[in-house]
């Protein structure tokens, strides 16, 4: 564990390099979800620096995006290629709508950058689950399986590789015990308002999300759907990712990112190098610009986690079935 940290506190003072670069990002199209602020906004204005010609601002408030949308336009000194399209990942009806539309205006997709999520700890609910899920799992995996038709598509017309990017945090594998308590009925424990610990939810719903997409990653072979699909875990970055939290946990954040925070472009760095990473990628987590599947514990990937994996994905997929029948079932 203190080797750990220490790796940690290294990264986060590195300077990480630039691996996208605009010999694999021109002429590409690029959909990066929650870019009006932060890490998403500064992939979005990289993506555009790096000559990509469509860069789709997947945003809940249309309003802020467009504000997002006229400053990447001024920093790049490249108007028309941002632009902003209605997200709320907390409506299904509000994905599908976007999926569609993807699906009837955009002439390829190279890259899904779910950098969207949410960090609450005050329950509300939306589509019948606590908040947190439902953006944070459900609704990124629902993004995901609709646009992955697009995505296999542009690999074969295009003879590119797409990739999928979820956009993670390491903050999951402090949650394992939340987890084992409620495995028996993950989605009953998770949707009770009387038992949810709201303090952690954020992180169980990023070990939940690992779980997921390491188990559709598994499923969705780059041999067959020609898509890389991986995991990256930013670190702590200078984000607004704890804006909807309590005072006490805005100022703990805070204080931690004022001392060893990067900025929202380091950051983004290593989501871009997630965006071109090579097959290697595959299934696996990255952090700092590098292949990190050793920070993976070994809890979540011996017998017991292989198997809790299958299970979770197994669920995940049966919810979406009744969102969007044949969601997954056509894919996969």
């Amino acid at each position: 564990m203190g080797e750990t940290i220490r790796e940690f506190l290294r990264e986060q003072y590195r300077t990480l390099p630039m691996l996208a670069t605009v010999e694999t990002c021109r002429g590409r199209a690029y959909i990066v979800t929650g870019s009006n602020i932060g890490i998403g906004l500064a992939t979005a204005q990289n993506l555009v620096r790096l000559e990509a010609s469509r860069v789709i601002l997947a945003v809940r408030n249309v309003e802020a995006g467009e504000a997002a949308r006229r400053q990447i336009d001024a920093a790049t000194n490249t108007a028309g290629v941002a632009e902003v399209w209605h997200l709320d990942l907390a409506s299904y009806d509000s994905v599908k709508a976007f999926a569609q539309r993807a699906a009837e205006n955009l002439e390829r997709l190279d890259g899904l950058i779910e950098n969207a999520t949410t960090a609450l700890d005050r329950w509300t609910a939306a589509e019948g689950m606590e908040t947190t899920i439902t953006v944070n799992v459900f609704s990124t995996l629902l993004l995901a399986v609709l646009l992955l038709p697009l995505m296999m598509q542009t690999a074969r017309r295009h003879e590119n590789v797409p990739h999928l990017v979820v956009v993670t945090s390491n903050l999951g594998f402090a949650r394992r015990a939340q987890l084992e308590e409620i495995e028996d009925d993950v989605w009953s424990g998770l949707s009770d308002e009387t038992t949810s610990d709201m303090d952690s939810r954020y992180g169980l719903s990023k070990l939940i999300q690992i779980f997921a997409v390491r188990q559709f990653a598994t499923l969705a072979a780059p041999a067959r759907t020609g898509v890389v699909v991986n995991l990256i875990s930013p670190g702590l970055c200078k984000s607004g990712l704890v804006r909807y939290a309590k005072l006490s946990t805005r100022l703990t954040i805070g204080a931690m990112t004022a001392v060893v925070g990067r900025t929202a472009e380091m950051g983004s760095r290593s989501v871009l190098h997630a965006a071109v990473a090579g097959e290697q990628s595959h299934g696996k987590l990255l952090s700092d610009c590098k292949i990190k599947d050793y920070y993976i514990p070994t809890w979540v990937t011996d017998a017991k986690g292989t198997a809790m994996q299958k299970q979770l994905w197994d669920n995940v997929a049966k919810r979406l079935e009744t969102i969007e029948p044949g969601c997954v079932s056509r894919i996969l």
